[in-house]
């Protein structure tokens, strides 16, 4: 486990980027993430200007929103998860938006989200996300279409046999 000091410093050290085509919403998660410690944040206006924020300052974490003009929070995390042509495609993305539907859920999870946030956003919320991307990072894996973080499910596996065999190693 680790200690909530452990956690403040990494959020504290971390840098994060704010896709959302609202001025608003993008002031509001600022003073949110302000609030539980992130001292570095990137805001874009859209899909196109958060990817060339990330190719420009490689934020440690990226939060999006789903609606969005022209290329909406879904269609630009499949950008960003893909290798052959995405620098960054790796980084840690948590998908905020006004819409819970099942639907939406299973999409993001899906293109590759990392989490998932549902608006209105609270702090806790949203410092509870940001530390499960920081402490517990999920492996990607890429299976036919999908490049994304391996399932949780799958993660959780992966973790116990690695626990199995550190102490099989440990016991032998």
């Amino acid at each position: 486990m680790v200690a909530s000091a452990d956690i403040a410093a990494r959020i504290a050290a971390t840098k994060v980027l704010v896709v959302d085509d609202e001025h608003y919403m993008r002031k509001v998660v600022r003073a949110l993430l302000m609030s539980i410690g992130v001292r570095t944040i990137f805001e874009a206006p859209d899909g196109p200007s958060g990817l060339e924020m990330i190719r420009l300052n490689q934020p440690d974490v990226v939060i999006v929103d789903w609606q969005m003009p022209g290329l909406d929070g879904a269609s630009f995390v499949r950008m960003v998860r893909s290798p052959e042509t995405f620098p960054y495609p790796d980084i840690p993305i948590i998908m905020l938006t006004g819409h819970g539907e099942r639907s939406r859920v299973i999409e993001a999870i899906q293109v590759g989200v990392n989490e998932f946030l549902l608006k209105p956003v609270s702090s806790k919320a949203l410092h509870t996300r940001l530390a499960s991307v920081l402490t517990k990072p999920r492996r990607v894996m890429k299976s036919g279409g999908y490049y994304g973080p391996i399932p949780r499910n799958l993660a959780d596996m992966n973790e116990d046999a690695d626990r199995a065999m550190t102490q099989l190693v440990l016991v032998n």
